[in-house]
């Protein structure tokens, strides 16, 4: 039996290890990965052709790559841990000594020897509590000659507050590295930034954590990357200050960001240099620039909502903007990347506030841009020059509060069609009143066009649909007008069912049988209906003996038509998977898609989407037939009610009268008209 204290205990287990901090997370599995090596190993991620190391996660683990760059696994000891000769592993721990000794053992020598030459040993060699931001033996060789040269011809002063600067007045743990808190130096009780992110990564003044938790005698010590400088200014002193961002500044106080920039907070700046507005067009600048509106969300699109350091970066993350959308941070190498371009030309300026990254490319958000910019970048060029031939540019890039369907590149492959009075009208149909969000377009919506045409808005399990065309691509949504990319050209409606049907000289035969049935009301009225319409040619194909059997049954002949008659529109757009349908004679459709071509209970469609006031019509060259309905033997010559449907058949379509095949089944039937009534 269980002891009652062991779900307590578990319990407890799982709490704390749930508490514990990003890095330390990340430094166990390192101690997983490494543990075959032997107890107290860590495995190492070591970025090939540097002496960059890792401790590795789990996703860095199975890719190994740091920035896109492969990395080789090394196994060392883990912090705090040394080998014993002739054992396994890392069995034993660091001799605990004083700050100053531990310095020695742990890749900052160098900081020992400067704290020896600034007379800081003796402080942290003795008595207290401290913890120091050792910046490894490579951070202080990095410094340029001139910096190194300031602080070592100075040691009593310059050396020993740089060295105070790194050190802070109690025992901190990583556990106690809190993301975005500060903490007080003890130079002048100046702040010490520090970062911890989701990924493990720990950093201070933006230098990172490379081995931390040393544990002495007298404090702790963490060796970080990099020396680390004061901050006094905030992001606004900074933007203020550097020559380089000139144009910003004015653009920062004309949009009134001054207070923001210089607020209390953790924000990261994307800072366009004079060059990266430079490399805009003179229009679009000038626009932007005299848009309060525009300019505030090109601005905040440029803020990220907390600090980044670029030594957190190892692999592609998502981060949100000021202005509410997600920009794509990564890097490659030793580049910074923004949406994939290797951009940011200087990175970890540090603030008071946050951090700065100069970038040398303007970001314009898709708020502050026209319709017609919108869809230059997307896959939908090719009908901004259509617009652009009919005449319509001023729709795409003016004030007008529009919504623009327009079709993807691949709907003109084979070219773009002629534009004539007609495809202007047609072009007018796809630019819609107002600004529109497809989040909050809804089924059985009308929008009206600047055409003069009301569309319908279809939504369905895995497509929303704008009469025959469906949405293929999220919304972009501009400045004035939202951007919706389409899969095909929109056909709005001119009709209602029976109105399409009586105009296509392919229906006649179903005309006719339909006003024969006494159905032609139901699909004249306002509705919802899908209708699987047989051609002619349908009627033609079917076997001469069940044409005549159907055509003397007129009540089977109805419930025949109804089968081809769905109460609810069905555009081809929305059929992936199986779709079932409930006739108007109460039988099920089924409709599928096969080889993109849509098929009715397996019967292929000629013609998808022609489409209605009331509706939608596919053209079928077969006739449908309910289960129950269908025939097991022909039948003999039509029966009388037959002769009606075709009498009115050929007044509707005197084509199909001459045309040669239909000729000997309406020759036959009039024959027989004319033996029973003699003649029309």
């Amino acid at each position: 039996m269980a002891h009652p204290a062991l779900p307590l205990l578990l319990l407890a287990l799982g709490l704390a290890a749930a508490a514990r901090s990003p890095y330390q997370q990340v430094l166990q599995h390192s101690r997983i990965r490494g543990r075959q090596h032997g107890p107290n190993v860590c495995a190492v991620q070591k970025l090939i052709g540097t002496n960059r190391k890792y401790f590795t996660n789990c996703k860095q683990w199975y890719q190994r790559k740091i920035c896109g760059k492969s990395t080789v696994i090394s196994y060392e000891c883990c912090p705090g841990y040394e080998k014993v000769p002739g054992e396994k592993g890392c069995p034993a721990a660091l001799p605990l000594s004083n700050i100053y000794e531990t310095l020695g053992v742990v890749g900052s020598a160098t900081t020992q020897l400067y704290s020896d030459r600034s007379n800081l040993r003796p402080e942290i060699e003795g008595p207290g509590t401290f913890t120091i931001f050792a910046p490894s033996n490579e951070a202080w060789a990095s410094l340029s000659a001139e910096t190194l040269d300031s602080l070592v011809s100075n040691v009593n002063i310059e050396l020993l507050n740089a060295l105070r600067y790194h050190m802070v007045n109690k025992r901190v743990l990583t556990d106690d590295l809190k993301h975005g808190t500060t903490l007080n130096s003890m130079y002048q009780d100046l702040p010490i930034q520090i970062h911890h992110y989701p990924n493990g990564i720990v950093t201070v003044n933006c230098a990172r954590l490379l081995q931390a938790d040393h544990h002495a005698t007298n404090g702790v010590v963490h060796v970080i990357d990099k020396v680390i400088a004061t901050t006094t200014n905030s992001i606004q002193q900074i933007v203020e200050t550097e020559e380089s961002l000139e144009t910003l500044r004015a653009a920062v106080a004309a949009s009134d960001l001054n207070s923001l920039l210089e607020s209390e907070g953790q924000y990261t700046l994307l800072a366009p240099t004079n060059e990266a507005f430079e490399k805009i067009p003179r229009e679009t600048l000038n626009r932007i620039l005299g848009d309060p509106e525009a300019l505030r969300d090109l601005l905040n699109h440029h803020i990220l909502k907390s600090a980044m350091c670029a030594e957190a970066i190892i692999a592609g993350l998502t981060m949100e903007t000021l202005e509410g959308t997600t920009l794509d941070v990564g890097c490659s190498g030793e580049d910074l990347t923004l949406n994939g371009k290797p951009i940011i030309a200087n990175k970890d300026i540090l603030a008071t506030n946050g951090v700065v990254h100069f970038v040398n490319e303007l970001l314009i958000p898709d708020s502050a841009k026209t319709l017609f910019e919108l869809a230059q970048e997307s896959e939908v060029s090719k009908s901004t020059d259509l617009f652009r031939q009919a005449g319509l540019s001023s729709h795409l890039t003016g004030s007008e509060q529009v919504t623009l369907l327009a079709p993807v590149n691949e709907v003109f492959k084979d070219g773009l069609p002629v534009v004539d009075s007609n495809m202007k009208n047609l072009l007018l149909n796809h630019i819609v009143k107002d600004q529109l969000s497809s989040k909050y377009l809804y089924h059985g919506q009308k929008l009206q066009t600047l055409g003069d045409k009301e569309l319908r808005v279809f939504v369905y399990r895995n497509n929303l649909c704008i009469e025959n065309a469906c949405i293929a691509a999220h919304d972009k949504r501009g400045r004035f007008g939202t951007l919706l990319s389409m899969d095909k050209m929109l056909t709005p409606p001119s009709g209602s069912v029976m109105d399409v049907l009586k105009a296509d000289h392919r229906f006649s035969t179903l005309v006719a049988a339909i006003q024969s049935a006494g159905l032609m009301e139901n699909l004249n009225r306002p509705g919802t209906f899908t209708v699987f319409a047989p051609t002619n040619e349908a009627f033609r194909a079917m076997p001469q003996g069940e044409l005549n059997k159907l055509m003397g049954n007129a009540k089977e002949f109805a419930n025949i038509l109804k089968f081809h008659v769905a109460d609810e529109i069905l555009v081809s757009g929305a059929v992936n998977a199986l779709v079932r349908l409930k006739s108007m004679q109460g039988d099920k459709l089924e409709v599928s898609m096969k080889n993109n071509v849509i098929h009715v209970n397996k019967e292929p469609v000629a013609e998808s989407d022609i489409m209605a006031t009331n509706g939608v019509i596919y053209a079928m060259n077969s006739v449908l037939q309910p289960q129950a309905s269908r025939p097991q033997e022909r039948g003999d010559e039509p029966a009388d009610p037959a002769l009606e449907i075709f009498k009115q058949a050929s007044a509707l379509s005197k084509v199909s009268q001459r045309n040669p095949r239909l000729a000997p089944v309406y020759s036959r039937l009039l024959a027989r008209m004319k033996e029973n009534s003699g003649g029309f």
